[in-house]
């Protein structure tokens, strides 16, 4: 059977990327983050290749991407491998690719833990899948809101 269509949400590091996944389309999930894994990261290739298998078994048909900004607002460095990292993934796969603003993500990701409880030691395995949380669920809300916004005036030409 056929899974109904998701978005999935990316957070890129050097070491790992973190995954997260929507809630099928046309379901009451299908404006929720859920966790789905942590890819450590090895080569471009092989990357591309993990991140293939799972656009192709959950029926993703976007993708959002973190886009680590300094809190200025400037591009760090962080920021420009994640957006080469997204242009490979998009180019790769041709599907909608957001980036979207990430700061405070971790900070946010490791409070949330605390706040669990988690112990930690053995944060790594879950933390980025924590940040790709964050980040799905961000802009799921934003196009929700945007969407429930009443559209506005169209401009009266003379």
């Amino acid at each position: 059977m056929q899974e109904q269509p998701r978005i999935l949400g990316l957070d890129i590091g050097d070491r790992r990327i973190g995954l997260a996944i929507s809630g099928p389309f046309g379901t009451p999930f299908a404006m929720t983050a859920q966790p789905l894994l942590t890819l450590v990261r090895s080569s471009l290739r092989h990357d591309l290749k993990s991140i293939g298998r799972v656009l192709r078994k959950h029926s993703i048909v976007e993708i959002v991407a973190g886009n680590p900004l300094y809190m200025s607002g400037d591009l760090s460095p962080q920021a420009q491998k994640a957006q080469a990292f997204a242009e490979a993934v998009r180019a790769e796969f041709h599907l909608p690719l957001h980036l979207w603003d990430e700061r405070l993500t971790t900070t946010e990701a490791h409070r949330q833990l605390d706040t669990l409880g988690h112990e930690k030691l053995g944060r790594k395995s879950i933390i980025d899948q924590v940040a790709a949380v964050l980040i799905l669920q961000a802009f799921l809300d934003h196009r929700r809101l945007a969407a429930s916004e009443p559209p506005s005036e169209p401009s009266k030409s003379l």
